[in-house]
């Protein structure tokens, strides 16, 4: 039972279309029913950013915890620097998470970062190639690079 709002920031980090394909149910009507549950709750349910997906889907990818922290800090510098304006949160996670692997040992392709996120690979590529340009201000002060930033592959 949801109590207080407490289940309802949970629901931040499902991605509505993860619903859509377990309920068979569509987008609009997902909507207008968490639109009645907020609305009955009476509670705010915040902005869902990129960051709030990516120990799910570093886990799913099997990722070190230190390409996570890089993935979650590269989203965050890139929507503080409005590197990827106008785009969906799950695809920007995605393009952080590709870029934060390919400077480890441990790295994940666009395929399989896009398989486990749910983002097509030509999407994860666009925006790669809308982060890659600031690599060098997207990364957390002291992160142990692997493979150093101009090794990285540029699209």
């Amino acid at each position: 039972m949801v109590t207080g709002g407490e289940g309802l920031r949970d629901l931040r980090s499902i991605v509505v279309s993860e619903i859509c394909a377990v309920s068979k149910v569509s987008k609009k009507e997902i909507g207008r029913c968490f639109k009645l549950i907020k609305r009955a709750v009476e509670t705010k349910v915040g902005q869902v950013e990129s960051t709030d997906f990516m120990s799910r889907f570093c886990a799913n990818l099997s990722l070190e915890s230190a390409v996570q922290r890089a993935a979650v800090h590269i989203a965050k510098k890139a929507d503080e620097l409005d590197l990827c304006p106008g785009r969906v949160y799950t695809s920007i996670a995605a393009a952080a998470i590709y870029l934060a692997s390919q400077t480890s040992d441990n790295k994940r392709s666009q395929k399989e970062v896009g398989s486990v996120v749910g983002v097509a690979e030509t999407t994860i590529r666009s925006i790669y190639k809308l982060i890659y340009p600031a690599k060098e201000k997207l990364f957390p002060e002291g992160y142990e690079f692997a493979v150093p930033l101009d090794k990285l592959p540029s699209a």
